[in-house]
């Protein structure tokens, strides 16, 4: 008989006993499902995150001060006041450097009318929505002429815009932060957030005004660099560190007071940690696979016992023990095949759902609906040849007499 043959009677077996069959193949279906939805989940958790990582910013370089030391007690990283807006403008002048943004922050109550909030309030420079890919909804962003007089004027992020009750109607309307007036001068596209850190809950001032009215400090909470090309990232952070060492003169043997965190890096660890996480799932989850394997063995070894007349009569009339052995092959291979066609169809589902619940895209390569497939089968072929064998193996004479 022809493969094709084989099939179409393995189809037609299944038919007869289609409950026996959909109970046999759920362990697949589930199997497969779940390494789908695992793995196409992980890869839209990556997918969601690198872009949101990206959006903070093109070839960003962060530059945090040190810890501060109390007697033996070390404080948190970036409680120093190390650096300054000095410092920032010595590493604009660095050639490789495309833009530069000091920052310093604050939480404070902010009110509009009727409502409140609170927020941070963030004090930087034009360069700012530059350095960081912000995006004006309504208005502008700050400019030069109010950073450098330290203007109380304000650009509000999405989400405290909404908490105030803030519109495009709302440019040119006054805010009060902490109980002092400022200007709203635009209001920012949302960007949502990424971890613990909302990007648009904030309300962003020129840079003077936080060190003046809020902060009383002249020291910058963090310096973010844009760096031209991404292949100078490298030789921008070894540059930065060494006029930044020099500037706050560190000797040789002492440590920087300062830390420079790599986007690149930091993509790159994200792709790491979640591509090794959603490989483990997607292992663990396979083991079901296994499982499923089990069940069409025990069915098929069922099957077998079941069919003995029939194994002996095709023998008797001229069937060769190769076409017995293939016959029940085919018949575990078509099992594991539609399951593991069924467990895509599940699996694409639940993780489409999961995405969107989520709000990551949904990622399936090809290649994974292929290994799949591929798995399923395997499954199919290596839990089908000892029932097979079984078949294949009976004496046509016993097999006649069974009952």
């Amino acid at each position: 008989m022809s493969i094709v043959e084989l099939v179409r009677l393995a189809l037609a077996r299944l038919a007869v006993s289609r409950l026996r069959a959909a109970l046999t193949m759920l362990g697949i279906i589930i199997g497969v499902a779940s390494v789908i939805a695992l793995v196409a989940v992980g890869n839209g958790a990556t997918s969601g995150i690198t872009t949101q990582l990206e959006s903070l910013g093109t070839n960003l370089l962060t530059v945090t001060p040190g810890a501060t030391t109390t007697g033996l007690v070390r404080g948190a990283a970036g409680s120093s006041t190390t650096l300054t807006t000095d410092d920032s403008t010595a590493i604009a002048a660095l050639p490789g450097v495309a833009a530069v943004a000091p920052a310093a922050q604050t939480q404070e109550v902010v009110v509009s009318g009727d409502l409140n909030t609170t927020t941070t309030i963030l004090g930087t420079t034009s360069d700012y929505a530059q350095v960081r890919n912000f995006d004006i909804w309504q208005g502008s962003f700050l400019n030069d002429a109010e950073v450098a007089s330290g203007v109380r004027v304000a650009v509000v992020g999405a989400t405290t815009a909404d908490d105030l009750g803030l519109d495009a109607s709302s440019i040119g309307s006054t805010i009060y932060v902490d109980g002092l007036p400022f200007q709203v001068v635009g209001i920012l596209q949302s960007k949502g957030s990424v971890g613990f850190a909302n990007e648009d809950d904030q309300v962003i001032v020129p840079l003077p005004a936080v060190q003046k009215y809020f902060t009383g400090s002249g020291s910058v909470r963090s310096v973010s660099v844009s760096v031209a090309t991404a292949d100078q990232m490298t030789n921008v952070t070894d540059e930065i560190t060494t006029l930044l060492r020099d500037r706050h003169d560190l000797a040789p043997t002492d440590d920087n007071d300062f830390t420079i965190a790599n986007q690149a890096q930091l993509l790159s660890t994200v792709g790491n940690v979640t591509g090794i996480l959603t490989a483990l799932l997607a292992g663990i989850a396979s083991i079901s696979l296994i499982v499923g394997g089990i069940g069409i063995m025990n069915i098929m070894l069922v099957s077998v016992r079941e069919r003995t007349r029939e194994i002996g009569i095709r023998k008797a009339i001229g069937a060769r023990r190769r076409d017995i052995l293939l016959q029940f092959l085919i018949e575990a291979l078509t099992l594991s095949v539609l399951g593991g066609l069924i467990g895509i169809v599940a699996g694409v589902l639940v993780s489409a759902g999961i995405d969107r619940a989520a709000g990551w895209p949904l990622v399936i390569a090809p290649q994974t609906l292929f290994l799949a497939v591929g798995f399923s089968a395997a499954v199919g072929i290596v839990f089908g040849v000892w029932p097979a064998r079984q078949a294949a193996v009976l004496d046509p004479i016993a097999a006649l007499r069974y009952e």
